[in-house]
């Protein structure tokens, strides 16, 4: 069956948490759509995955943390994290909304 839809309509209400929709699963593939309005990781926590994720930002802005550094990301950019590359989300733009694409694979 033919996947249609469209990431940036329409966009949730923004609201206390993130919201997260898979929009596809195939195996051990899976990609997220994920909307942040101003949403961040909480204090001391830090993501550290099995798998490897690939993150384009669509809409919005934000800033991830990880052990070495910071990452601004802005419409267009993109970034692969490594399995147990341990990250945080830092900051995202709440207006108008934060629109991630999220890829996670072996």
């Amino acid at each position: 069956a033919m996947l249609t839809g469209h990431l940036l309509d329409p966009l949730p209400p923004a609201a206390r948490d993130e919201v997260l929709d898979t929009l596809l699963t195939r195996g051990a593939v899976r990609i997220e759509r994920i909307v942040s309005t101003g949403q961040s990781s909480p204090p001391g926590f830090w993501y550290d995955q099995d798998e490897t994720e690939f993150v384009v930002l669509l809409h919005g802005a934000a800033r991830l943390r990880f052990e070495d550094g910071e990452l601004a990301m802005t419409p267009g950019s993109y970034v692969t994290i490594a399995p147990h590359r341990r990250h945080r989300v830092e900051w995202t733009q709440a207006d108008p909304p934060t629109v991630w694409l999220t890829v996670f694979f072996p």
